[in-house]
């Protein structure tokens, strides 16, 4: 039976050969959003279901709104590949993975997001998923990818519950606990050298993994939560990540040794 959240969803199943059973038992507790750099969502669908290709998802969502459910919910699918989150490295295993039709140069269409913002909801529900575990590849794979990009509105979803956002008690917020986007970009930063140690550690206490580069982290978050930012690390980087990391520290039991 599906769920209130997704009753007025249509979703056409295309079933992909690229998958298999989840490993040791796991269940999912994240969800793991994609773009497929394809020139429509047709071609992508093809490849997704390519068993020579060796890639897969969860779902795809197109441009004009159409959902495919490619491999059931309780399978394995193929799209996380090498990373990890929160200290966990077979991410396929642990997540629902979203592909979405978008070229990453281009904003994501209206009816693309509002059929994401109708899938969600069943998804987290379903596997009691937080909002705050709905990440993207570049988070828990900064060193190799970079969807779904600076393009991706993930401010959008945190307001509705779907994602999770920083904010600052420096910062203006919207009266909705969310920081105003255009107030976190200009907050100047303190003339003193950020401690790029303390940014990495509250990063890691986050879910974002230990080992990568702390040039692809720092890009990863900025591409999620400060888009448009660029030059050397400052203070109000470290402080958005020491705030994620208080309000959303990952299980230590989960952690990585």
């Amino acid at each position: 039976m599906p769920l209130a959240a997704d009753r007025d969803l249509s979703v056409v199943r295309h079933p992909s050969p690229n998958a298999g059973p989840r490993r040791g038992g796991a269940l999912p507790d994240m969800v793991v959003l994609h773009y497929t750099a394809m020139d429509t969502a047709h071609a992508a669908l093809d490849r997704l279901c390519d068993p020579l290709a060796e890639v897969s998802a969860h779902y795809l969502i197109s441009r004009t709104g159409d959902c495919w459910c490619l491999v059931d919910e309780h399978q394995r699918a193929w799209h996380a590949g090498a990373g990890s989150w929160g200290g966990q490295t077979d991410v396929n295993s642990r997540s629902i993975g979203i592909e979405l039709d978008n070229d990453g140069l281009s904003p994501f269409s209206d009816p693309l997001m509002r059929t994401l913002e109708r899938l969600l909801p069943g998804i987290l529900e379903r596997w009691q998923i937080q909002a705050h575990r709905v990440i993207g590849h570049s988070d828990m794979a900064p060193d190799r990818k970079i969807d779904p990009g600076p393009r991706f509105d993930w401010r959008r979803l945190a307001l509705q519950g779907l994602a999770c956002w920083p904010f600052l008690g420096s910062v203006a917020n919207d009266g909705a606990g969310l920081p105003k986007a255009s107030t976190i970009a200009t907050v100047p930063p303190d003339p003193a050298e950020p401690d790029q140690a303390a940014f990495l550690r509250a990063l890691r206490g986050f879910g974002y993994p230990g080992d990568a580069s702390p040039a692809a982290l720092c890009a990863a978050f900025r591409a999620r939560f400060r888009p448009g930012t660029f030059g050397p690390l400052d203070e109000v980087d470290l402080g958005l990540a020491e705030e994620l990391a208080r309000r959303f520290p990952v299980d230590p039991a989960g952690q990585a040794a």
